[in-house]
């Protein structure tokens, strides 16, 4: 019984430590360095407690086995957690087929979203280009008004540090 509770513990710690691992580089890449410094702190010591067990019996494959299951499920975790809490700020870029969609811009600022519209020239004449800040939870209400309004819209999203300025709203689901 024991044995097995012990390749249960490496397991649950080697998930705990690389989900933490994952939220921390999310909060390093966006400049949050006390959340930052404060999850590493846990992490690091789920870590060493986990490994030493690991290296104190090389002899039992088993607990080998708990620590690398974990490292892959503390991966999928992280990235699940981290998907779900969506911190940060994107800069969305919608290409219409379709020139002039107010009814598209007139939808996206009515649901709260910032629209700095372009005009641009595709292969096929003119275009319209929308630049739109948002949060990253909102992703999916932009994506879902653009594509009621316009299913061919082409839409590219980058990860964003705004400096300042623009128009950020907290768009309710």
């Amino acid at each position: 019984m024991s044995l097995i509770f012990s390749y249960v513990i490496i397991f649950m710690a080697r998930v705990m430590d690389v989900t933490l691992a994952t939220i921390r580089t999310l909060m390093v890449v966006q400049g949050r360095k006390v959340q930052a410094a404060a999850i590493g702190f846990f992490e690091v010591g789920i870590y060493v407690t986990a490994l030493s067990s690991v290296v104190s019996s090389l002899d039992d494959p088993l607990k080998l086995f708990a620590y690398c299951l974990g490292f892959a499920t503390g991966n999928f975790v992280g990235i699940t957690i981290e998907n779900k809490i969506a911190l940060g700020n994107l800069s969305a870029q919608i290409i219409l087929k379709n020139s002039e969609n107010h009814d598209l811009v007139d939808s996206l600022r009515e649901h709260g979203f910032g629209v700095t519209i372009i005009r641009g020239e595709g292969i096929n004449g003119p275009k319209e280009v929308l630049n739109i800040a948002l949060n990253r939870k909102d992703l999916n209400n932009l994506k879902k008004l653009v594509y009621e309004h316009e299913a061919d819209a082409f839409i590219t999203v980058n990860n964003i540090n705004p400096i300042s300025g623009g128009y950020f709203s907290n768009i309710k689901k």
